[in-house]
């Protein structure tokens, strides 16, 4: 079986386990590995309706391992997808729900439309349970768009409209302006000074440990993206929104692969690995690029 990648709308509890838990158990039937990241609820009803095959299945809460979009595909699909490189695989994969917010749902729906171009002749299905009683119809319709087929309890049917790059490219759209925040211009010569900063203020925002860590080297990868790939120079912003830390590193490059920051790099192989490295890193990332203009936002989310 090649590549598949259906959504799944579902409209209560009954819903979901009638499309979701048969997947499972046909996979699990011909020896398939199978992975489930959905929101803890869902996962709970999942895992309580499959009873003791669900030791058989990897269990995901994707509010945890997908809180950044950016980080789904290398962190999640393909680091399952990988370990079983001649087999057939399952996933069910969720990461719109009705919780995410208008910031992070441009970045949900780019993941959605990558998924068919990280997985292209993988022997591999992905479907993706949405919502359809709380999600907004504007998603919905996104969601046809990002996948080929479509599933509901009336049966399964082709996506007329798919187009997954139409979304991936609608939503590369200018970022909003913050109200307030620090700026600091560097190349080579003050390239040490952006960390020290973004320090300053995680620090500030309570961070500590490994969380001012991630910081950091988020904040150093991005930097050093733009004297390699940026012209030389960027410009590092920082401000509180929303409960989180947003450090954004603007340039003079162009990112042209969309699957940048979203495919896994071989430790042995040389190249540039700092995109890949703060989507694992953030709890979101937003990209805006275009000729001779590149943003990156990343987000971190303040302790409580």
């Amino acid at each position: 079986m090649a590549f598949a990648h259906p959504a799944f709308f579902y409209r209560d509890d009954v819903d979901y386990l009638s499309g979701t838990v048969p997947f499972i158990r046909a996979g699990l039937a011909a020896g398939e590995p199978v992975a489930v990241a959905v929101p803890g609820p869902n996962l709970e009803l999942i895992r309580d309706e499959l009873d003791e095959a669900a030791g058989q299945v990897r269990m995901l809460d994707m509010t945890v391992v997908g809180r950044n979009p950016g980080r789904i595909i290398p962190g999640v699909l393909r680091d399952f997808a990988d370990h079983f490189p001649d087999r057939h695989v399952r996933v069910i994969g969720e990461p719109v729900w009705a919780g995410r917010t208008g910031t992070e749902y441009p970045a949900c729906a780019q993941h959605e439309a990558l998924i068919n171009l990280a997985f292209d002749g993988r022997h591999v299905t992905i479907m993706c349970p949405y919502d359809a009683k709380r999600l907004e119809p504007e998603v919905l319709d996104d969601a046809e768009l990002t996948h080929p087929v479509l599933q509901d309890s009336g049966g399964e049917r082709i996506s007329v409209r798919y187009a997954p790059m139409r979304v991936v490219d609608g939503y590369n759209v200018p970022l909003h302006e913050p109200p307030a925040s620090v700026a600091l211009r560097f190349d080579s010569a003050n390239l040490a000074q952006i960390r020290h900063l973004a320090n300053e203020w995680a620090m500030a925002a309570g961070m500590t440990g490994t969380r001012l860590d991630d910081v950091q080297l988020a904040v150093s990868e991005l930097g050093a993206n733009s004297l390699d790939h940026g012209g030389g120079s960027g410009v590092l912003r920082l401000w509180y929104e929303e409960g989180r830390l947003v450090c954004e590193v603007s340039d003079a490059g162009h990112i042209t692969d969309p699957l940048v920051g979203r495919s896994p790099v071989d430790p042995r192989v040389p190249g540039s690995r700092g995109l890949l490295i703060v989507n694992l890193l953030s709890d979101l990332v937003r990209v805006h690029t275009r000729e001779g203009s590149t943003v990156v936002r990343a987000y971190f989310d303040r302790p409580l």
